[in-house]
């Protein structure tokens, strides 16, 4: 994992890692692009050279220019991905979390539909030569073989995926070159005068909107060149594009020399794929298992990036907690099983809906051209937080809402045709984004803070008071009082007048999700010496939240530095320096009925209710040990007292 100062650094290593981490959905487009382009159309030159023209345009506008040179430099202390880059633009319009949201859950729809078309794209090679063969049982069963591997983590995998795309991509170059080699006029393609004269001359069969909408496939992988920005550094991505970038143009105007053969034929390119026919029969069988081993690194690649986008939404607020694994040590690695087998049902939902690549391409594209627009919006507001020139900045806006608008026009097109199936999973993962952050928002709202020092003498007298049973040696709250000079009044009442709980130390832990990434610091105060103490914890959104193991270093630390005596006073045990006992409160507040709440907030939280019971627990998502944890429900009075009438008669 690159850090900060890492980024400008171009390694060997991050070279080759870039290749097998970053360019894998882009590195296998080649697969469907030209495919879906010509469809059912008479081959003729003006489809092919305008169809090449716009591949190579788009990709030297959109990837390149877009993201490659402009949005790898908007990183988060070496991090990318709209939720890193939502974080460093929160602060200056509030609103700009709903673009962020709508592009995270566009981006994770996307990775429902990309390992599918991918691996399916390759695997139907296999027809070329056995045109009988079922592609759909392999598909399935290679893709839940690759959810299956998940759990076990990616680190020993990884390793081999930069030599086997380095592979790839060679390969792809190589076929290319062996056709332009052929008809080395093909490089009019170049022109983009081509790509004009393909969107408004009348070609029979060839709509405009339906050739963009296909010609955006060749770019959906953008938006993992920024998310996996951390892996390997803006340098390294940068410099590998160069050689990606020319074994893909290589490659389709390698496609287009071979369709330029055949043009005035109609054919059946399920059986035809132009990819698969440059490929010589005696290497085909090899060039499909090449094939298919680049679809599961892209696929791959895709699910990791689920992984972590989901773990980024959960510190941000925006999901609810979920349980996260951390199969390997190496820094990164993350595993969250409920998002894999839910994307593990939507792939094979997906292959037994669509069950050809040619169908699935309907559905693909309108969700990752969404994302796009979105990060194009947090973008340009983060050039201006860079004090960018604003006609900079309103010129890199225009043109490219002009573009990616004009992609999701393109896209909108297939909407009836399966674009309503990734549309509809965006919008389920939207409801449950926005409810979580609403819901957080309301209940926000009745949470009652009260000054601190106000109770100073009456918890030093309680803790003192032996006619009160001990609750705990240290007893430790968590508490969402950003200051030190606040509290909770539902952790005061539970002290006090619940069960009034006697403690030699009251501890006040409060976790602070900051916008770097990795940060992990703490402070302490001494609100009243000996006998109540506040941590605050200020961690990064992508570090997990294991409150139990970091509470504890940090106690260490203060008994170490002789800031804190954790010894029993019991006598029996402090005479041997036992170490007393710890137990964590944890305060969970209910939503009672209420009549202030409208209709659409109380549908907001009977659906945050319904979340609530699905997600982790607050204990379980602090990674606090569950037996030294006691869980108080509080309801949070949404209706005052004083504005219910009733009325006495004796």
């Amino acid at each position: 994992m690159s850090s900060h100062k890492d980024l400008s650094k171009l390694t060997a290593a991050g070279l080759l890692i870039s290749l097998g981490i970053i360019y894998g959905d882009i590195g296998t487009s080649p697969l469907y692009v030209f495919k879906a382009i010509v469809g059912p159309q008479h081959i003729s030159e003006v489809l092919v050279l305008g169809g090449a023209s716009l591949i190579i345009w788009t990709l030297t506008l959109q990837t390149t220019l877009k993201y490659v040179v402009i949005t790898l430099r908007a990183d988060n202390k070496g991090e990318g991905g709209i939720f890193s880059l939502f974080s460093l633009v929160r602060r200056r319009s509030k609103w700009l979390i709903v673009p962020a949201v709508i592009g995270g859950c566009a981006l994770l729809a996307d990775g429902i539909i990309t390992p599918p078309i991918t691996i399916s794209s390759a695997i139907e090679g296999l027809q070329t030569s056995f045109p009988q063969i079922h592609t759909v049982p392999i598909v399935i069963a290679i893709m839940v073989a690759l959810f299956i591997i998940q759990q076990f983590g990616t680190s020993l995998v990884g390793k081999a995926f930069g030599p086997m795309m380095f592979v790839w991509f060679t390969m792809i170059g190589v076929l290319g070159i062996f056709y332009i080699v052929q008809d080395l006029t093909i490089f009019k393609a170049l022109n983009p005068y081509y790509a004009f004269m393909l969107l408004t001359s009348n070609v029979p069969g060839a709509h405009p909107l339906i050739i963009i909408g296909a010609v955006f496939l060749c770019t959906t992988g953008a938006e993992a060149l920024y998310s996996d920005l951390g892996h390997t550094g803006r340098r390294n991505i940068q410099i590998s594009w160069i050689y990606v970038k020319t074994s893909l143009i290589f490659n389709y105007l390698g496609q287009s020399v071979w369709l330029l053969q055949h043009s005035g034929q109609k054919m059946d390119l399920n059986l035809h794929n132009p990819f698969y026919e440059l490929m010589p029969p005696w290497f085909l069988t090899y060039g499909i298992g090449i094939a298919t081993i680049a679809a599961i690194i892209a696929s791959q690649a895709l699910i990791s990036g689920s992984f972590t986008l989901i773990a980024e939404a959960v510190r941000l607020n925006l999901w609810p907690k979920v349980r996260i694994n951390y199969p390997t040590i190496q820094k990164g690695q993350l595993y969250v099983p409920s998002v894999n087998w839910l994307l593990c049902a939507g792939c094979i939902g997906v292959i037994l809906l669509f069950k050809h690549s040619d169908h699935m391409e309907a559905a693909y594209g309108l969700s990752i051209t969404v994302a796009m627009l979105m990060t194009t919006i947090l973008v340009s507001h983060f050039l201006r937080r860079k004090k960018v020139p604003n006609y900079i900045v309103n010129i890199f806006l225009v043109v490219y809402l002009l573009i990616e608008g004009t992609f999701l026009t393109g896209n909108l097109v297939k909407f009836v045709h399966g674009g309503w199936f990734t549309l509809s999973i965006g919008f389920c993962l939207f409801a449950i984004m926005w409810t979580w952050h609403t819901a957080r928002k309301i209940r926000n709202r009745y949470v009652k803070f009260i000054n601190i020092d106000d109770y100073f003498g009456i918890l030093k007298e309680l803790s003192d008071d032996e006619t009160v049973p001990k609750y705990a040696s240290q007893l430790v709250y968590l508490t969402s009082a950003n200051f030190d000079s606040e509290i909770e009044s539902k952790i005061i009442y539970s002290i006090l007048q619940k069960q009034p709980k006697r403690a030699d130390v009251y501890w006040l832990v409060h976790v602070d999700v900051v916008d770097e990434p990795y940060k992990k610091e703490y402070e302490v105060n001494f609100l009243v010496p000996n006998k109540l103490i506040r941590v605050d914890f200020k961690l990064g959104f992508r570090i997990e939240q294991q409150i139990n193991l970091l509470f504890r270093r940090v106690v260490e630390d203060l008994v170490k530095k002789g800031e804190v005596d954790i010894t029993s006073t019991y006598k029996s045990l402090n005479k041997h320096k036992i170490v007393g006992d710890f137990r964590f409160v944890v305060i969970e507040k209910v939503i009672s009925r209420s009549h202030n709440l409208s209709f659409y907030e109380s549908f907001v939280m009977s659906f945050y209710a319904l979340l609530k019971k699905l997600s982790l627990s607050e204990e379980r998502g602090f990674g606090l040990d569950l037996s030294f944890v006691t869980v108080e429900k509080v309801p949070l009075m949404l209706t005052p007292p004083d504005t219910v009438e009733i009325h006495r008669i004796g």
